[in-house]
């Protein structure tokens, strides 16, 4: 019975991820050692990637001229700045194994930021081994080198910087994210919702300006040339995705899929979702209804109430709020393809964590995630399994966290008043 108690702690007692994290680490070096030197590096759209890239150094500052094998350049222009460190690193590109490498250090970084994250947020150690298991994961970072890699790094670096309050480094890595690829923009909600109950309105809105100048300035070399191209095809919300390509929807007839109604409703979905879960679950801190939160906007609250206030926006709310917005995002996308999976492996785990599922119900949804996302080219079974997942991850979230910050003596006096009734 001790044996089995210790083992139970060991699983459970947050203060073992301290010693496991590491352990996890060198497991994952080792493994991504292992997947660079034996399976082949597969081509998708590094070459693009460097073709664009190559014309930016060559002096192109026109957006919508920049073009590779795979059609033309639609990634802000941080992704532009990232991939001309990485075609001067490789010679051009062509030292894959240089690139491969350098990728495998990077995973292994965001892997480090992202499990500082589960710390800060009290999550059992029985969820970090999921955290390096995901085959789909590991090639889309060591044999894909997809943009999506960095994308999602800073995403965990805005999420480990507003846990530690450190919230100009948390926006100007939120800014930097969206500048990589504008799927970052899903977490827009949550990541704005967090800053505006954490700080003073001023400060909040000093956060906005200052996510907005990090936009301009990386896109201020392709501004004067041509704006207008430049917002177009780096924020081109108009763009349509190919029905062969779909992880998500392949259920849906191609007709449908590409149809107007359904991208509406796809829109109209992610926008209930988004007020449901604004109105009932992260305006918890501030303790007010959407029109007295509106209304604190041109009228500050006292100064105690904003600090306490402050104070309970947590580092599990941060982690919760931001993850949970990307999900509800990537359930009501369009269209998500194989890469779009860094954005919810490492989310995974965590959300159905706080949906309250029991531990081997967690692993079992991942595993059947994970199963869906390795199935190529997607089917009707693994795409709906896809999208059931995503689905129980945002409803388990909303209902795991019905009880988050409440006042103590009140849930003790609904219980009395329940017994009270059933008596």
């Amino acid at each position: 019975m001790e044996l089995y108690q210790q083992a139970v702690d060991l699983a459970k007692n947050p203060s073992h991820a301290r010693w496991l994290s590491p352990v996890l680490l060198a497991v994952d070096a080792s493994l991504c050692a292992l997947i660079i030197l034996k399976i082949p590096y597969t081509e998708i759209d590094w070459e693009a990637y460097m073709q664009q890239v190559s014309q930016y150094l060559n002096g192109e500052r026109d957006y919508t001229l920049i073009k590779g094998g795979t059609g033309p350049l639609v990634y802000p222009a941080a992704h532009v700045y990232i991939y001309s460190v990485l075609y001067r690193l490789t010679d051009g590109g062509k030292n894959i194994l240089l690139a491969q490498a350098m990728f495998a250090w990077l995973y292994l970084g965001i892997l480090t930021v992202v499990m500082a994250c589960y710390r800060m947020a009290k999550a059992p150690p029985y969820l970090f081994p999921l955290l390096i298991l995901s085959k789909r994961l590991h090639s889309i970072f060591l044999l894909r080198l997809f943009n999506d890699c960095f994308a999602v790094g800073f995403i965990f670096v805005t999420i480990y910087s507003y846990q530690h309050r450190i919230w100009t480094v948390g926006s100007v890595a939120y800014s930097f994210g969206v500048g990589t690829k504008m799927s970052v923009l899903l977490a827009a909600p949550a990541v704005g919702i967090v800053l505006l109950q954490a700080l003073p309105l001023r400060r909040a809105l000093n956060a906005a300006f200052l996510m907005a100048q990090v936009q301009i300035t990386i896109a201020w070399p392709f501004i004067p040339v041509n704006p207008i191209g430049y917002l177009s095809r780096a924020f081109e919300f108009s763009r349509q995705f190919l029905y062969r390509w779909t992880v998500n929807w392949r259920f849906v007839d191609e007709k449908t899929f590409l149809s107007r109604e359904f991208a509406i409703a796809l829109a109209a979905a992610n926008a209930s979702f988004l007020v449901l879960f604004v109105t009932t679950r992260w305006l918890k801190p501030s303790r007010r209804s959407i029109p007295e939160f509106v209304s604190t906007l041109w009228k500050a609250p006292p100064l105690l109430l904003q600090q306490q206030t402050s104070l309970r926006v947590t580092p599990p709310f941060v982690m919760t709020s931001i993850l949970g917005s990307m999900t509800i995002g990537l359930l009501c996308a369009r269209s998500l393809h194989y890469q779009f999976y860094s954005y919810i492996a490492w989310s995974t785990p965590f959300l159905l964590w706080k949906s309250g599922l029991h531990p081997i119900a967690i692993y079992a949804v991942w595993a059947a995630q994970e199963w869906a996302w390795n199935v190529y080219p997607s089917s009707d079974m693994s795409s709906m399994v896809v999208v059931g997942c995503l689905l129980i991850q945002v409803l388990g979230v909303w209902w795991g966290t019905r009880t988050d910050d409440v006042d103590p003596s009140s849930l003790a006096e609904k219980r009395s008043r329940h017994h009270e009734h059933v008596q």
